[in-house]
């Protein structure tokens, strides 16, 4: 009986080393090691600047590696920046990261972006093409509806 268990176990060995990276588990298949982007929820309040405007959205991150957003740039505007604002002051950021499987929001009295240097203020009803730019997936064209300046997302007015 000894002798049928020493080969039994040296087959299962072996049959387990070749089960790895064999591209089957929880952690393979689509998604699993590159990011899965997509964009809800983006607004422009309409601005009350001739030179500046706020814009908000959430990015869903629904793959297995994180990504990093980079930068974003418009048509209507010289240059849009990515904000943080922690305990009422904001600051400036060159990157924000979006974890796998996670999101990350830019919302009124948080992340935001800011489109500076307005080659002509949006106005309601109106929208505007942003892209989204990313240290490894490749860019995102979102179409940004610009609302009323005093828009909530929460009630919809």
């Amino acid at each position: 009986m000894r002798r049928a268990v020493l080969p039994a176990a040296a087959l299962a060995g072996a049959l387990a080393l070749t089960g790895c990276g064999s591209g089957s588990g929880p952690d393979s298949g689509p998604g699993a090691s590159k990011a899965d982007l997509s964009v809800s929820s983006p607004y422009m309040p309409q601005p009350v600047s001739p030179d500046m405007a706020a814009g908000f959205l959430t990015i869903t991150n629904q793959g297995g590696a994180k990504e990093t957003l980079t930068s974003v740039s418009s048509d209507v505007a010289g240059r849009v920046t990515m904000h943080s604002t922690v305990g009422g002051a904001m600051r400036e950021k060159t990157s924000f990261p979006i974890p796998a499987h996670g999101r990350l929001v830019f919302r009124s009295g948080g992340n935001h972006l800011m489109f500076e240097e307005l080659k002509q203020a949006p106005k309601q009803g109106q929208h505007v093409t942003l892209k989204l730019t990313f240290a490894k997936s490749g860019p995102l064209t979102v179409e940004m509806p610009v609302r009323s300046a005093t828009y909530n997302p929460s009630t919809g007015h």
